[in-house]
């Protein structure tokens, strides 16, 4: 008979959490998940801190490899691109790919969550123990102290290999940066977030295009709505903290509705309840964290937001998680014990997040302030033009994000390659179908190409 696989403890049940919980238990390992709230299953989750996912490549790869990407898709809608609405309400569509066949996936959280945790009790391997809060750690000890919020009742507990998907407040993460002096850099974005919601009309229909991620970008603010299974949108407005134009400003219903009426009037009309939910839900807050610090031995791993949590606006928060997942399969097929394997995952995987983390403050500042530009737009088409004369040659860094596998260093280091041709090509143009192929071809093939051969081994990553 085989040996009975070690015993392992997963501080935290959220997205990364359960999906870790489901890959170590097809490897064999008993696997307990503390989780500090109540089982979404059974209790309501108030509303209000939820930016719904945008599941695309990534994401769907850490989920086909154990066997649901298909059934997750059935609750997902297809974003083909952005949706720009302009002050006065007039559209203008972005394509996210070359065509159609490169989209993101609309797709509830909390379905989600509630999906994963059920399959991974269905192994028979996973017991999630709720209202199970991990107040305090010591690393030398090997021992964790978890709080039973139902009881109020405090224990010890050694938790074998012990994994920290505990989200960007992690607890884990206090642990280990204490432990070894590790600086840790938490960069809170000066915006807050608050959710609304446009709800569906008769027979579950949709008040807006469908297939496309709704921006209304403002400059400093934007607002931004994902289609929902349901055919509501969920609307997510992001505001400075103080200013002229914050959530500090917007402090009677009469503010909020003349701000709503002057920048966003189309989408007014589609939000009943604007006021009470505005006033009722909480203004949630987005931060970027690097730690260098992941692991301890091979006793205590890092993933997902616990280890580096990203800001949402490129849409890799999960997936970035999710992949974290896939990378430490491939780490554990190739090493015999914990320490090797983790030694490697903290080496793959540091530079990739810290890649994806400046990537996304990145597009945070293309989503508000760029979207609406017309030299922004035409570079736009520009790229989407290159993309479709010169395939496997020419690749957009959102490309490589979104719809490849390709580690999101060399994406973000290709990404700027790309841009300055497409920059380049297009500042003499009135119109992206007017670009010199000719030109656009000697700039990739001396530019793009060289630096994707010296790169191969990340490149051949399947997609």
């Amino acid at each position: 008979m085989a040996e009975p696989k070690e015993a392992v403890t997963i501080a935290g049940a959220g997205l990364v959490g359960s999906l870790l919980a489901i890959n170590l238990a097809r490897r064999g390992h008993p696997v307990e998940v503390l989780e500090r709230r109540a089982d979404m299953r059974r209790e309501t989750v108030e509303a209000g801190r939820s930016i719904n996912l945008a599941i695309s490549t990534r994401g769907l790869y850490a989920l086909r490899r154990v066997g649901l990407e298909d059934e997750a898709l059935q609750h997902a809608i297809p974003m083909r691109g952005r949706m720009i609405h302009s002050p006065r309400g007039e559209l203008t569509f972005q394509p996210y790919g070359k065509d159609d066949s490169q989209h993101i996936n609309s797709l509830s959280r909390g379905w989600l969550n509630q999906f994963l945790m059920t399959r991974a009790e269905e192994t028979g391997r996973v017991n999630i123990r709720f209202r199970q809060r991990v107040s305090g750690v010591n690393l030398k000890a090997g021992e964790i102290t978890v709080l039973d919020e139902g009881t109020g009742t405090s224990r010890d507990v050694r938790p074998g290999v012990l994994f920290g998907t505990d989200g960007s407040g992690s607890v884990l993460r206090q642990a280990l940066a204490s432990w070894t002096d590790a600086q840790v850099s938490q960069e809170q974005l000066g915006h807050g977030y608050k959710e609304l919601t446009i709800p569906a009309l008769a027979g579950g229909r949709f008040q807006m295009e469908k297939h496309a991620l709704h921006i209304w970008p403002r400059g400093t603010y934007m607002l931004i709505a994902l289609p929902n299974e349901d055919g509501s949108f969920t609307c997510t407005l992001f505001l400075p903290w103080q200013g002229p134009v914050s959530f500090a400003s917007l402090d009677t219903p009469e503010r909020l509705e003349a701000f709503f009426q002057e920048q966003f009037a189309d989408a007014r009309a589609l939000i009943p309840d604007l006021v009470e939910a505005f006033f009722a839900r909480p203004t949630g807050y987005m931060v970027t964290v690097k730690s260098p610090q992941w692991r301890a031995g091979g006793s205590t791993l890092l993933l997902g937001d616990a280890a580096h949590a990203i800001v949402p606006f490129y849409g890799q928060g999960m997936n970035c998680g999710f992949e974290d997942c896939t990378v430490l399969e491939a780490c554990l097929d190739r090493h015999a014990s914990w320490d090797s394997a983790f030694a490697e995952f903290e080496r793959l995987r540091k530079t990739n997040a810290d890649a994806i983390a400046d990537m996304a403050v990145e597009n945070f500042i293309e989503m508000r302030d760029s979207t609406a530009d017309p030299r922004f737009l035409l570079e736009k088409g520009v790229e989407k033009v290159l993309l479709n004369a010169f395939p496997g040659e020419f690749l957009s860094r959102y490309s490589l994000v979104s719809f490849s596998r390709v580690p999101y260093r060399l994406a973000y280091e290709l990404g700027a390659l790309a841009s300055g041709i497409v920059s380049e090509l297009a500042r003499d143009l009135n119109r992206p179908e007017d670009v010199d192929l000719t030109r656009a071809g000697q700039l990739i093939r001396a530019r793009m190409v060289p630096f994707m051969k010296e790169n191969a081994d990340g490149f051949r990553t399947e997609g």
